[in-house]
Order: structure tokens, then C-alpha cells, then sequence
């Protein structure tokens, strides 16, 4: 531990003990029991007219003693840090092809199955109306959702146009508005998507969820797992 050996250089000078000659032996630190050799070693060739005053003695004892502890404590942050690692590996391992609820203003429809997901309501309302916009802007169809208590509330679009035709798959936007003229307000939506893939960050960074169509989104913002 060089920040160690810096400290007691200035108290070990003169003895023909430098720590440095243990790293010439392959050791990169200088640890207790060589601290304690050294420290024996100056009380043995102290000058007697000067002795080692008993404070500086337990000052460098209590030095050698905070830089161990602070060393102990970055090797079990780094143990944790490898332990949350494999533990979101094994997470990540079980998440790939479920589905989850995630906020969004968008949702992917595939060509055979449905968009679902839920709509954020702060107050209960009478009217609660899903629209459902094409990549192009134009309406592709309006659910009424009627009224609904405070909470989410569960929407599913089964991927027929207002003409009663198939929708193209792809990306749709969805804007949700509650209660009926001057009063209405728009409300969040989020979506079902299916997580395709996951991106594991480096130690304590958040895990990624790679969703189909969506891109990547925290593991903090799902909200439910299918």
C-alpha cells in the first residue's frame, strides 16, 4: 500500500528499513505484521537523547490502523459490487421474453395479437376515452373506456381500424383523456411490451430491458411482470 509506506518513510529514515524492499521482493503492499517490524525496529535504534514520543508512536499506530480499515472497506464494496452483478444476471436470465408494464405514450402491435395496458387516473372519472394515432398522425380508432375509479385502468385494443380492418403492425401513439368537454383532461398510459433482450451496466448501474419496438428502458420503471 503505497499511500502506507509514504507515511512511515519520514519516521523509518536512517534505520536501513525502507518498506520499498518489500515490494523488490514481489510484495506491492506493506502490511501489519512488516508495519509492526518496522515499528519495533525504529524503538529499537532510537536516538536516546531524542526517544520516540509515545504520541507519535500511537499516531502512526492509529494511521496504519485507519488506512487497513479503509482498505477492508473497498474490498467488501467490491465483493458486493460482484455479488449485485450475479444477481442481476440471474434476474436478467428469467426477464427475457416475459412481458412487462412500462409507461408510455406509445405501444407496439404485432400482426396477429393485441396492444394492451393501462391508463393513470388521479381522480375517478365518468368518461375515459383511449385514442389511437398511426405512425402518420391519422386516427386509427377511439376506445370509450366509460367511467372509472381512481388508479389504472385496464385498456386493450384487439387491432381493428374504426372500418372494422386489420391494422398494420408497427408502432402506435396513444393519448387518453378523462371526463367530456371543457373539463377533460389527458391522462398517462402504459403499455405491455415484451423484453426481447437485457443490458447488464457496469457494478450498481441500473439493468436495461431491451423491449420489441419500445427500445431500452430501466428495470425501475416496470411496473408489473407478466
Amino acid at each position: 500500500m503505497s499511500t502506507t509506506s509514504s507515511v512511515s518513510g519520514s519516521s523509518f529514515a536512517g534505520l536501513g528499513l525502507d518498506p520499498s524492499t518489500k515490494a523488490e521482493r514481489g510484495r506491492t503492499e506493506l502490511g501489519q505484521d512488516e508495519f509492526f517490524e518496522l515499528m519495533i525496529a525504529q524503538l529499537e535504534h532510537q536516538d536516546p537523547m531524542k526517544p520516540l514520543e509515545s504520541n507519535e508512536f500511537l499516531g502512526q499506530v492509529a494511521q496504519f490502523s485507519a488506512l487497513s480499515g479503509i482498505q477492508e472497506i473497498q474490498k467488501s464494496v467490491a465483493d458486493l459490487a460482484l455479488s449485485l452483478t450475479s444477481s442481476q444476471a440471474l434476474e436478467a436470465s428469467t426477464l427475457v421474453g416475459r412481458e412487462v408494464l412500462v409507461p408510455s405514450s406509445v405501444g407496439m402491435l404485432d400482426e396477429q395479437g393485441a396492444l394492451e395496458g393501462t391508463v393513470s387516473l388521479g381522480d375517478s372519472t365518468q368518461a375515459l376515452t383511449l385514442s389511437i394515432y398511426a405512425p402518420s398522425g391519422a386516427l386509427v380508432r377511439q376506445l370509450d373506456l366509460g367511467a372509472q375509479p381512481a388508479g389504472e385502468a385496464a385498456f386493450q385494443w384487439d387491432g381493428l381500424t374504426a372500418a372494422g380492418a386489420r391494422a398494420p403492425a408497427g408502432l402506435y401513439t396513444l393519448a387518453a383523456s378523462a371526463g367530456a368537454g371543457a373539463g377533460t383532461v389527458a391522462a398517462k398510459t402504459s403499455v405491455v411490451a415484451q423484453v426481447e433482450s437485457v443490458t447488464l451496466g457496469r457494478a450498481g448501474a441500473e439493468m436495461q430491458l431491451n423491449l420489441a419496438g419500445l427500445g431500452s428502458v430501466g428495470l425501475g420503471t416496470v411496473s408489473e411482470i407478466q
